[in-house]
């Protein structure tokens, strides 16, 4: 099988590495600036638990896009672009993929399968969850957490799901796609969070006022689904309906009940912090922005998502987790 990952950033450099090392044919499509320093040095993998593998220069095949990349009948694309960027992705692959080819969208958010198949109907449009932080720095990729793949469940996905697992990419397919995702979503509303607090994510954690300002996010989010009738998975080892209570704890008890929580790589920090800090568009409307628009598909305000999506339209802030909390009000 040949796996082309649309998307050549932190996610994609990881999980095609990770194929790349184990003897999988893997194709980077990304932007000149990133794929010149893989074909100098070869591509570095690395995780918290102690993987450390060097994709040599020319293991992997690089293309500046898809055209280029030329997927053939028995490739299957890996969707790793940042939410803005989902509908002119699909358009590329719309173009350039034969009808029923699979495309597995590792991307945040909740809505982005749809958003490709209405660009893209003649493909096999799945979704996944991508439970981990990683960060990419140059040709070196490293998983700074835990946690296992969940692709929805299909024979294409059938089929991927062990070649992921020989290659130490632990992946699930789980009965419900959708609640998985939902579920996520909880946990990404802490990406804002992290990005305006200017701080590594395990430091921010720490700060009671920043998870406070966390924990007012999921309530207000966890209210919505409930309006709506949406019962999110549980994807960390507590349970969706208790995470803002664990997360309100004094440091103390907090350290203790969310030890796994807290197994971060100290240097990690939220991919929308990166953005922030490169002048790039994030994906605060893929995630606040979704639990606004569930509210108002139901008859409900979000005002706490829906201002945070207003403090990161802006310009560039650096907020405490006490200024935070004054500004949201919580």
């Amino acid at each position: 099988m040949h796996f082309i990952v649309l998307g050549a950033g932190a996610i994609g450099c990881y999980v095609g590495g990770r194929l790349a090392a184990h003897g999988q044919a893997v194709t980077l499509v990304g932007r000149a600036h990133a794929l010149q320093p893989i074909a100098a040095q070869g591509l570095r993998v690395t995780d918290l638990d102690g993987f450390d593998r060097t994709v040599p220069p020319g293991a992997m095949r690089l293309a500046a896009s898809l055209a280029e990349a030329a997927p053939g009948a028995d490739c299957t694309m890996l969707l790793c672009v940042k939410s803005g960027a989902t509908e002119s992705a699909a358009r590329e692959l719309a173009a350039v993929c034969a009808p029923g080819t699979p495309v597995l969208s590792l991307q945040n958010g909740v809505d982005n399968v749809a958003r490709i198949a209405a660009q893209a109907p003649a493909l096999r449009v799945l979704a996944g969850m991508v439970p981990y932080n990683v960060v990419l720095r140059g040709a070196h990729v490293h998983r700074a957490t835990a946690g296992p793949l969940q692709l929805q469940r299909d024979a294409a996905t059938e089929r991927v799901a062990p070649l992921f697992e020989a290659a130490g990419l632990a992946t699930l397919l789980p009965p419900d796609i959708r609640a998985v995702q939902w579920g996520k979503l909880l946990l990404n509303l802490n990406n804002p969070v992290n990005a305006l607090s200017d701080l590594p994510l395990r430091q921010e954690l720490l700060d009671r006022d920043c998870r406070r300002v966390f924990a007012a996010l999921q309530s207000e989010a966890l209210a919505v689904m409930a309006r709506a009738g949406l019962r999110p998975a549980k994807v960390t080892a507590v349970a969706p309906a208790l995470l803002p209570h664990v997360l309100r704890l004094p440091n103390g008890l907090f350290t203790r009940l969310a030890r796994r929580m807290l197994q971060i790589d100290a240097t990690a920090r939220s991919s929308m912090w990166d953005d922030l800090e490169a002048g790039r568009v994030t994906e605060i409307d893929a995630l606040c922005g979704a639990v606004v628009r569930l509210a108002a598909q139901h008859g409900m305000a979000a005002p706490l998502n829906a201002r945070m999506c207003g403090l990161l339209a802006g310009p560039r802030l650096r907020l405490s987790g006490a200024q935070l909390r004054h500004t949201l009000g919580v």
